[in-house]
C-alpha cells in the first residue's frame, strides 16, 4: 500500500483515530476483497467470472502491487506450475509487447530477452514475463474494466475499531473515511494482513526457531552465506574510526550480537523499492539529492568499494525499453538492512515515515554514488548515466508507488507451510497451487562478528529440488477464529518457506484459489474450512491452475 499518498486530512484522521463525516455509506458484497495486490486483482476477476458480486477496497491509488511497482523482472521459478488467470496475465503482457507502438525507446529486435532462469519472451506459449511497470498496471486495469469490478481505492481500514463480527464471521469492516462495506466472505489481499490482524486471527511477525516447525533454514542463520550479499572474508571495519571502537559505529551497524544459529527473533528480511531507471536522454528525470542527506551514512560502501568489490551494478536487470529492474546487490546495496521491524504492526503514520526513510535511504545512495569523490571514477561516471524513467510513476515524482513489503505478518491458520513442503519432504493433503522459486530471504540484521568486523546475516538461498504444492489450509485461518475469512498473501507459513511462497506469481495463484474458494462457500452457506477439497480441486483445475507436477 502506498502510505506517501494518504491525503493530508485523511492521515490526520488516521493518526488520530477519528473518522471523517458525512461519508457512512454501507456497500454490500458477495465477498469484499481488501487490498490491490496482485492476488486482489486476480481474485476479483475469478469471483466476476462466477458471476458474484466482488468489490476491491484498498488503500492504493495503483492496483498489482509489486507487479506493477517495479518488479518487472520477475521471479518465476518454472513457469511450467503457472497457470490460471496468472498466465493470463502474462499472456496478456506478450500480446502488449507484440504490438509496435510498445517499444517507444528500443526496438524489440534489440531487447536482449533475458529472464530470471528463463527467456523473457517465449513466443511458444505466448507469454512474457519481464515488463515495464505502467504496462502491468495497465493489464490489471484491464481486468477491472472488462469484468465491471467496481475498485474502492484510497480506502482505509480502521485497523483499530472497524472490523464488526459476529459468532466468529465477519459482518462488515469500516474504512476511515467511515465507508463500511458488507460480506459474506473477506480476503485479504494485503502484504501487510491488515485485515487478518484485525480479525482477531493469529499470526507471526519475525522468524521462528528452527525448533518451532522441525526446521533447518528458519532462525538466525550465523555464519550461512548465501548469494553474495554478505562481506565474506573481507575484514571491514564497523567503527567511525577503523581502529577505534570507541569511536562508535557507523549508520546501520547493529551493536547488538546476533544471536543463536537457530534462534526465532523479531527481525524481518529487508525491504526496498524496485527502482526503474534508463539512460536514454530523453526518457529521464535527475535523482533527486534527499533533503535530509547524509555523506557518512554510506561509508561502510566507501569501505567495500575500497577493497576491491565491483558488483554495483549487477542487478541493474534488463526490462523493456531500455530500462531497469534494480534489485538489492552484494554486502552494501539498496536493501534497508535492519530498518523495517516496526513496520508490521506500526499504524499508518509510523508506516508513512519508515516507507519515506527507505525512499531517502536509496535516493541517498544514487546520489552518493553520483556525487562522493571518494567513489571509483569508472563506477561514479556509469552512475552518472543513469536517472528515474520519465515515463513510469508519473504521478510520484517517477518513484515506485509500492516499497517491496518481502514480509510481514504471516497468518498461523489451518495449515502452516513450512521448509519440509517446499523441499519435498512432506506432502500436502489438499493442493491448491503450485510453487518452485528458491526459499529466498534477504539480510535481516548487519552485526559485528566477534573478531571486530561487520557482517551480514539472515541471506538464505535454498532450491526445491522440483515445484511443490501449497495447500489449501495455508490460506484459511483456524475455523475456531474466523469462519469467512481467505489470507492468500500473508499465508500461514515459516518465514522460511514463505521465501519461496511470497513471489508474485504464486500470490496471483493463491488469489484465483482463494475465490474458488469463497465460492463454495457462499454457494453452500457454510464456513470456508468446510468446503469440500474434491470441488475445490475440480473447479481450479477446469480455469487452468496447476496443482501438481511430474519432473520429466
Amino acid at each position: 500500500m502506498n502510505i506517501k499518498q494518504l491525503p493530508g486530512l485523511t492521515f490526520l484522521i488516521a493518526f488520530l483515530g477519528l473518522q471523517l463525516p458525512g461519508n457512512a455509506e454501507t456497500i454490500q458484497a458477495d465477498v469484499v476483497i481488501y487490498g490491490g495486490t496482485s492476488a486482489a486483482v486476480m481474485a476479483a476477476v475469478q469471483l466476476a467470472q462466477a458471476d458474484k458480486e466482488v468489490v476491491i477496497v484498498c488503500p492504493d491509488q495503483h492496483l498489482g502491487g509489486l507487479s506493477s511497482g517495479g518488479l518487472g523482472f520477475t521471479d518465476t521459478g518454472n513457469k511450467a506450475v503457472i497457470g490460471g488467470l496468472a498466465r493470463e496475465f502474462y499472456q496478456r503482457i506478450y500480446d502488449h509487447y507484440q504490438k509496435e507502438e510498445a517499444w517507444r525507446w528500443q526496438a524489440k529486435s534489440e531487447y536482449g530477452n533475458v529472464g530470471q532462469g528463463t527467456p523473457a519472451i517465449d513466443g511458444d506459449k505466448r507469454t512474457m514475463w519481464i515488463f515495464e511497470p505502467h504496462v502491468a498496471e495497465g493489464v490489471f486495469e484491464d481486468f477491472v474494466e472488462e469484468y465491471g469490478i467496481k475498485v474502492f481505492r484510497n480506502h482505509w481500514l480502521d485497523r483499530q475499531n472497524g472490523v464488526s463480527m459476529e459468532e466468529g464471521r465477519i459482518v462488515s469492516i469500516q474504512m476511515l473515511n467511515e465507508r463500511i462495506f458488507k460480506g459474506k466472505v473477506f480476503i485479504d489481499a494485503t502484504y501487510e494482513g491488515d485485515l487478518m490482524a484485525a480479525a482477531g486471527v493469529s499470526y507471526h511477525v519475525g522468524r521462528e526457531s528452527n525448533d518451532t516447525y522441525n526446521e533447518t533454514w528458519n532462525g538466525v542463520q550465523v555464519g550461512v552465506l548465501h548469494h553474495q550479499h554478505h562481506f565474506g572474508d573481507t575484514k571491514i571495519s564497523p567503527y567511525v574510526l577503523p581502529d577505534d571502537p570507541e569511536s562508535g559505529l557507523l549508520y546501520g551497524v547493529s551493536p547488538t550480537p546476533p544471536g543463536e544459529k537457530g534462534a526465532g527473533d523479531h527481525r524481518l528480511q529487508a525491504y526496498c523499492f524496485r527502482m526503474c531507471l534508463t539512460k536514454v536522454d530523453e526518457n529521464k528525470v535527475p535523482i533527486p539529492k534527499p533533503e535530509n542527506y547524509d555523506p557518512s551514512n554510506y561509508e561502510l560502501l566507501v569501505r567495500i568499494l575500497g577493497s576491491g568489490w565491483d558488483g554495483t551494478f549487477n542487478k541493474f536487470d534488463p526490462i523493456p525499453n531500455l530500462k531497469t529492474d534494480v534489485n538489492n546487490h552484494g554486502p552494501f546495496s539498496f536493501d534497508f538492512i535492519g530498518m523495517n521491524y516496526e513496520y508490521p504492526e506500526a499504524d499508518y503514520e509510523q508506516r508513512k515515515a519508515i516507507i519515506q526513510e527507505h525512499e531517502d535511504y536509496q535516493k541517498g545512495l544514487l546520489y552518493f554514488y553520483k556525487t562522493d569523490p571518494r567513489v571509483p571514477s569508472s563506477i561514479q561516471e556509469e552512475m552518472k548515466k543513469w536517472g528515474l524513467a520519465k515515463d513510469e510513476f508519473t504521478d510520484n515524482g517517477h518513484w515506485p508507488h509500492q516499497i517491496y513489503v518481502r514480509e510481514a505478518r504471516r497468518m498461523i491458520g489451518a495449515y502452516v507451510m513450512t521448509e519440509h513442503e517446499v523441499l519435498g519432504h512432506r506432502q500436502v493433503p489438499n493442493s491448491i497451487g503450485m510453487g518452485s522459486y528458491v526459499m529466498d530471504s534477504h539480510n535481516t540484521q548487519r552485526y559485528i562478528t566477534p573478531e571486530g568486523f561487520v557482517q551480514n546475516e539472515g541471506d538464505i538461498g535454498v532450491k526445491p529440488k522440483q515445484p511443490y504444492q501449497i495447500d489449501m489450509g495455508s490460506i484459511l485461518p483456524e475455523q475456531a477464529e474466523c469462519t469467512n475469512l481467505i489470507v492468500p498473501v500473508a499465508v500461514s507459513s515459516s518465514h522460511i518457506a514463505f521465501g519461496s511462497i511470497r513471489m508474485e506469481p504464486v500470490f496471483m495463484i493463491l488469489g484465483q484459489s482463494a475465490a474458488v474458494i469463497a465460492e463454495h462457500a457462499i454457494e453452500n452457506n457454510i464456513d470456508v474450512q468446510d468446503v469440500e477439497y474434491t470441488g475445490i480441486k475440480k473447479d481450479l483445475e477446469e480455469v487452468g491452475q496447476i496443482l501438481s507436477f511430474e519432473k520429466p
